[in-house]
């Protein structure tokens, strides 16, 4: 499953440089302030349970506005990864104005992965009558695995593939209020499941010969949302609720090789304590009432960090995709604690730390109790925020006798 991460713990990296101040000699100081220097130097770490240990350097040119609000951030990097070597990406986001968002990441690395997502959004505060996004994806990933279907994989049958694949979403929102929504989704799909290419990792195509969703497949998926939504921001929320249900469908008779239907529902919250404390959760369900012709990476997803409606559902010890099967039931929640805040590079930053818990589970029988032999993870985000467009976070989880770390942009849910 494609899963963009376009600068990762780029915000948290940038803003706990400005907290610390300039370090070392004067040459060094005067890069890190961007009076100065023409851009900011910022070291790249990330650790993913996946992908593994990447290094690198970006840097970065931000932009703000009259207000000192970041409207364009220009972070293109060098790296390297230890599975495919040498890379690069450039990455520019824009966010013209508090209700328009757009961005393009692209790149590529010295074997195997490749990269592009070009994304604009436009309504996003919902105060016309109609809101609209469009976004492409290109995505060649050596790093995804596979543990089989069912609550109960087992990490000893961990095996990897190369994911091929190619996308185009085009999303439509009727807007009845600035609170209640009816969206349509059309997402048009090509999906190339290859053997595996990471040493010392089965391949899926040899573990797994017979899975459906390996080889080249193709949908036309719709899917319907309607949303009550009163959270005050769509990005960095304090107070408010979401609430959400949806159904979709993938059929042969609409040209594609796959066939499956799904429906489900979400609802989060966040709930002020004092001024600087936010108490966030979430739950969420989602059933496939057809599901005999799906293939492996439309199913029900648990893993990761990321809550993606209707799609996947972060469990914060394991990589993307860990637990897969029809139906998945999840749930979680943080305490956002804001601890910190300062000017730097023309806007006014916020630090959070968010202790966190999730929950889930997937489950192949409709009828299984959705509370039962759950999941669990629990650990420690560090946030870094500069209202109100961009969030940065590192999350570090622990569950099951397993540790993971994550960063990127946006809160999880």
């Amino acid at each position: 499953m494609v899963r963009a991460r376009p600068a990762a713990a780029l915000l948290v990296i940038v803003s706990l440089a400005a907290a610390a101040g300039p370090v070392g000699a004067a040459d060094l100081g005067r890069y890190l302030d961007p009076a100065t220097a023409p851009f900011i130097p910022i070291p790249e770490i990330d650790l993913d349970p996946y992908s593994g240990t990447t290094l690198g350097l970006i840097p970065t040119v931000l932009h703000t506005n009259a207000q000192d609000q970041i409207d364009e951030i220009i972070a293109p990097d060098i790296i390297r990864n230890q599975y495919f070597g040498w890379g690069s990406r450039v990455r520019v986001f824009g966010f013209p104005s508090v209700d328009e968002e757009w961005m393009v990441v692209g790149g590529g690395k010295q074997r195997v992965e490749r990269e592009f997502d070009a994304r604009f959004a436009a309504g996003e505060l919902r105060q016309q009558a109609w809101s609209w996004s469009i976004e492409a994806i290109y995505d060649r990933s050596g790093s995804p695995r596979f543990f089989g279907v069912g609550n109960a994989s087992l990490l000893a049958n961990q095996s990897n593939y190369l994911d091929d694949q190619s996308r185009l979403d085009l999303a439509v929102g009727r807007n009845f209020s600035p609170a209640l929504q009816l969206g349509y989704l059309v997402r048009m799909r090509y999906v190339d499941v290859l053997p595996g290419v990471l040493p010392g990792v089965p391949s899926m195509t040899t573990l797994f010969p017979g899975e459906l969703g390996i080889g080249a497949q193709h949908e036309l998926q719709q899917r319907l949302t309607l949303t009550y939504d009163t959270r005050d921001s769509p990005v960095i929320p304090h107070e408010g609720v979401r609430y959400l249900v949806y159904a979709g469908v993938v059929a042969h008779v609409l040209a594609s090789s796959v066939a499956y239907s799904y429906a489900g529902a979400e609802a989060r919250g966040y709930q002020p304590i004092g001024r600087d404390v936010t108490l966030a959760w979430h739950v969420a369900l989602r059933y496939m009432p057809a599901a005999k012709d799906a293939p492996f990476w439309a199913l029900g997803s648990l893993g990761g960090d990321l809550s993606v409606p209707g799609e996947s559902e972060p469990l914060r010890s394991d990589g993307s995709d860990r637990y897969l099967d029809r139906n998945l039931s999840a749930g979680g929640a943080e305490l956002r604690t804001r601890v910190a805040g300062f000017d730097a590079f023309g806007t006014r930053v916020t630090l959070e730390l968010a202790p966190f818990i999730d929950l889930g589970k997937v489950f192949a029988d409709p009828g299984e109790s959705p509370l039962t032999h759950l999941h669990s993870a629990a650990g420690l985000g560090v946030r870094a925020i500069a209202s109100p467009h961009v969030v940065g976070y590192v999350d570090i989880g622990y569950g099951q006798g397993r540790g993971a770390v994550f960063s990127g942009i946006n809160y999880p849910f």
